[in-house]
């Protein structure tokens, strides 16, 4: 239930990703042939050189279509953002060059105005977006500023054209980048917060499986122990080697009861507590070190060759058996010595397809298996 909340979560937050960084691509393209095309076509005949101008609106086209494939593909601008920002800014310096000096400011000249959109798109979602975005318009606003002194467009009408258009651009496209930046940042935190949600339930989860797995395995115990108590009230005899391998195989058992340290269960120290459980109730005296710790994540396959030998050797044991497990953050061991008849010995280490080296050593009636895997070295 927990995991799919999060899945959801996740989703939505992908979908905030993707779809405001293609809100910019449908604003910039709508614009570019609803506005710019428009205004180009119909302007033609005034323009000073209109194939300038309609080369600038081509290569627009083929930025944005660039900038649009990148946003698609990964919610973020193109890697190579220096050489289309300039080619960008070119565009509104070609657009300026094919207008005549009267039309500065006039409908034909629409790069200066649009091109910002450009600027948003190629700078979404990158680390220092803020910066990259602000330079890029601030540069485009110098761009038509130097133009207007160029040709002495310096009146007030102009002037206030000019701030119009640039302020109200600028406005636009700051504020849908940061907008939408914010409404990103809301959803990631989402996911976080679910995620440590998910994450405190697991524990809780656990560390009640964990008490109840314990309560059950300390209601054996006390059962055990009451019947060895009724059986020494009615005269059982404390010399008898039964009574006494009773009393001894009930204070292992708690004793590396009340030794476990684990926090969260594993999933290899819950099997092979399993497999112990299994022989004491055979009889079989086990002695084990405590088993918790934290283990590190095993690979798939990993835990399964590392437990089918030593589980078949204590599987196999008449009478006692030691089980360790040691674990660094890149190898773990298990070993079991019992006085078992299996696993038959081999005269070499066994290399498994998961990289468990299985060992195997008989020496006076006891077998010492020891399964070891270390995790695969990586070349600097």
């Amino acid at each position: 239930m927990v995991a799919a909340v999060i899945d959801d979560i996740e989703q939505v937050a992908r979908r905030y990703a993707r779809y405001t960084a293609l809100g910019a691509a449908v604003i910039a393209i709508l614009w570019h042939i609803g506005y710019d095309l428009t205004v180009t076509l119909l302007g033609w005949d005034g323009l000073r050189r209109p194939e300038l101008a309609g080369a600038a609106w081509i290569v627009y086209t083929v930025i944005a279509v660039i900038a649009t494939l990148s946003l698609w593909r990964t919610s973020r601008g193109p890697a190579r953002i220096r050489e289309l920002a300039v080619a960008a800014l070119a565009v509104d310096v070609a657009v300026i060059a094919a207008c005549r000096p009267e039309d500065l400011l006039g409908i034909s000249d629409w790069a200066w105005g649009s091109v910002g959109w450009l600027g948003v798109m190629l700078t979404w979602d990158r680390p220092r977006w803020r910066v990259e975005l602000s330079a890029f318009l601030a540069a485009n606003a110098g761009i038509m500023l130097t133009a207007m002194i160029a040709t002495g467009t310096l009146d007030r009408v102009s002037i206030a054209k000019y701030l119009v258009v640039i302020v109200g651009g600028i406005t636009m496209q700051l504020g849908y980048a940061a907008g939408c930046e914010t409404l990103r940042a809301r959803a990631e935190d989402a996911v976080l917060l679910a995620r440590r949600l998910a994450a405190d339930e697991a524990w809780r989860e656990s560390a009640w499986r964990i008490h109840a797995d314990r309560l059950r395995r300390y209601d054996a115990i006390r059962d055990a122990a009451e019947s060895l108590l009724r059986e020494l009230a009615d005269g059982a005899d404390p010399g008898d080697p039964r009574v006494r391998e009773n009393c001894t195989a009930g204070a292992m058992r708690l004793r590396r009861l009340i030794t476990e340290r684990e926090d969260m269960p594993d999933e290899l120290v819950s099997a092979l507590r399993e497999r112990i459980e299994a022989a004491e109730r055979r009889k079989v005296l086990v002695t084990a070190p405590p088993l918790g710790g934290n283990l590190p994540d095993l690979p798939e396959g990993v835990r399964e060759d590392l437990l089918r030998a030593p589980i078949r050797a204590l599987d196999g044991a008449r009478s006692r058996a030691r089980v360790t497990v040691s674990a660094m953050s890149t190898m773990v061991s298990v070993a079991v010595v019992a006085d078992a008849d299996e696993p038959s010995v081999t005269a070499g280490p066994v290399r498994e397809p998961s990289g468990v080296v299985v060992t195997y050593q008989r020496q006076e009636g006891e077998i010492w298996v020891n399964s070891i895997w270390e995790c695969p070295r990586t070349d600097p």
